[in-house]
């Protein structure tokens, strides 16, 4: 099994040293699949995190069994110091309950954000108050603990929607300080895609490479080729692959991403986990 570059409290050691020598910088640790810690001066955003086993355990005996290829960072009940988390959609590697509750029950004023359009699912998950997420629909923004999130459509695969017309699947911009951030969800491409982020200036984009490949029974996401492409198009400062080295059903070698990427003129960065990177 992969080690993280940084695990337990080696990690800890990384954003506490981060967070005190380094203020004026942006920090973005990579969790494993599409999870990442953002910290910006003192605050600290989770985007879609996945730090448990339980899809292991879930598909434990099964056809689609769910082998972790990568240990986990850090657990969820040791992160005390986060004031926002975010969900992009349903799926429980980006909204797991065991995560996410030890998340919540650790930091009293943690700030959830969903998709509008599955709060009735978020709650009954995770066992909260129905007013507990703060939902939001692709246009739409809002600030919380200095950081300020606006939503994106995603397809997974496709722009899927509820009764009211509210997207399912969103990827979110974050901006935090003079840094704007896009980490897409799990998405394909789709017609207007870059034209939504392209209203932003962005600095940094989370992007997944894991592809779409119909006989593993899942979604699908962008390839490497696809994720270069895309952060060409947007023209993101630079891009971070994500999504793989996670279950060994559903991942995907990142050098068709660093391929393209280098034949694009397109700035990159693979993290390994745990491994951070500073702007």
């Amino acid at each position: 099994m992969i080690r993280p570059v940084l695990q337990d409290a080696a990690f800890f050691a990384d954003v506490k040293e981060a967070r005190s020598r380094f203020p004026g910088q942006l920090h973005c640790w990579w969790l494993g699949q599409s999870g990442f810690l953002i910290q910006w001066q003192d605050r600290h955003l989770l985007l879609d995190p996945y730090l448990s086993d339980s899809l292991t355990h879930k598909y434990a005996g099964t056809g689609k069994p769910h082998v972790r290829m990568t240990e986990r960072v850090v657990a969820p009940e040791q992160l005390d110091f986060i004031d926002v988390v975010t969900s992009s959609h349903n799926h429980t590697d980006h909204l797991d309950r065991d995560t996410l509750v030890p998340l919540l029950e650790r930091n009293s004023e943690l700030e959830l954000i969903v998709p509008e359009a599955n709060r009735d699912f978020v709650v009954e998950r995770l066992g909260v108050p129905r007013e507990r997420p703060r939902g939001l629909d692709a246009g739409q923004s809002l600030e919380c603990a200095g950081f300020r999130i606006h939503a994106v459509p995603a397809a997974h695969n496709a722009l899927e929607k509820d009764a009211q017309g509210r997207h399912k699947f969103l990827g979110y911009i974050i901006e935090a300080g003079p840094w704007t951030l896009y980490h897409s969800g799990d998405t394909l491409r789709y017609e207007g895609m870059a034209d939504w982020v392209k209203r932003h200036r962005i600095d940094l984009a989370l992007l997944p490479i894991n592809g779409d490949r119909p006989e593993r029974h899942v979604a699908g996401n962008l390839n490497g080729r696809e994720a270069a492409a895309l952060a060409r198009e947007i023209s993101a400062g630079l891009v971070i692959p994500c999504h793989f080295e996670m279950f060994e059903f559903n991942t995907a070698s990142p050098e068709e991403f660093v391929q393209t990427c280098q034949a694009l003129g397109q700035r990159f960065k693979v993290l390994r986990a745990g491994e951070r990177w500073s702007g």
